[in-house]
């Protein structure tokens, strides 16, 4: 495929700017924090156009492609980063994850296969996590354990097969959900939408189980073990010490998908901010 202009490797998000949430405040703590930990330093992230208007010059300083792209719903820009990545391989991960050490050999591993999508996540301890209470969906219709959290792809036919299928579930999403048993909610999830892309595509193909490293700590509350009520930072003692982040004194080496968007301060983001030449 006919591949011009594009960045060797890099890290993208989306960041859609909500009433609750400010996305691209995470982003840009995420480009920090990527420029800081990885040797693979390039990001991307795309926006809306209303979320582009907030962009101001101390995120351009960042942000190395600022992608533009309106979506009719919250999930189906994501079936199309395919063709929105500026990169010819692409680490795509969620708004808000942080990295508390190089993954750069990851990279290795993920050129195994055109496209990977990361499976099973870990608790805080650090171990697979075992709580089904998220994934009773997959459960029930036998999809693969994937998160769209954190995945990769080269610009290849395979992944872009790969995306173009993901973008008929988004867009037949009606009928497709109606065929799911246990499903409840009306919106597409992008985890569930890309598993049963990778049922049809073949798990084999876009899956790589047998390296149980390629996945992410997940801070929701009944993998880490607590009420669904409470934020981990209020069951656990959590501490940003100098880039490592310590959960009840355990140091979190993995890839760590916070999810409580409250948890990054502006300690996190000067720490990072100050260590940018």
């Amino acid at each position: 495929m006919a591949s011009h202009h594009r960045a060797p490797r890099g890290f993208m998000t989306f960041a859609k700017n909500s009433e609750a949430t400010n996305y691209l405040e995470l982003a840009y703590v995420q480009a920090l924090n990527i420029k800081n930990t990885q040797q693979v330093q390039q990001y991307a992230v795309v926006v809306d156009a209303a979320t582009r208007d907030l962009i101001t010059a101390r995120h351009e300083q960042v942000f190395d492609h600022i992608i533009v792209a309106e979506s009719a719903g919250p999930f189906d820009a994501e079936s199309q980063a395919f063709w929105l990545s500026p990169f010819q391989e692409t680490i795509k991960v969620e708004s808000d994850l942080l990295f508390t050490r190089s993954i750069d050999h990851w990279w290795t591993a993920f050129r195994l296969r055109d496209i990977c999508l990361s499976t099973g996540c870990k608790n805080y301890r650090q171990e697979s996590a075992d709580s089904r209470k998220y994934r009773r969906v997959f459960d029930d219709n036998l999809l693969p354990d994937v998160y769209n959290g954190l995945m990769y792809w080269r610009f290849t036919q395979t992944a872009r097969d790969f995306f173009a299928l993901a973008g008929q579930i988004f867009s037949n999403w009606n009928l497709v959900s109606a065929e799911l048993k246990h499903f409840r909610e009306n919106a597409p999830s992008t985890d569930v939408v890309f598993a049963l892309t990778a049922q049809i595509m073949g798990p084999a193909s876009c899956t790589l189980p047998s390296l149980d490293f390629i996945n992410f700590t997940h801070m929701k509350p009944a993998i880490n073990g607590h009420a669904e009520s409470l934020k981990f930072t209020e069951v656990f003692v959590t501490e940003f010490d100098s880039g490592m982040i310590r959960v009840n004194n355990i140091n979190q080496y993995h890839p760590w998908h916070y999810q409580d968007k409250q948890f990054v301060n502006s300690e996190i983001t000067e720490y990072y901010g100050s260590r940018i030449p």
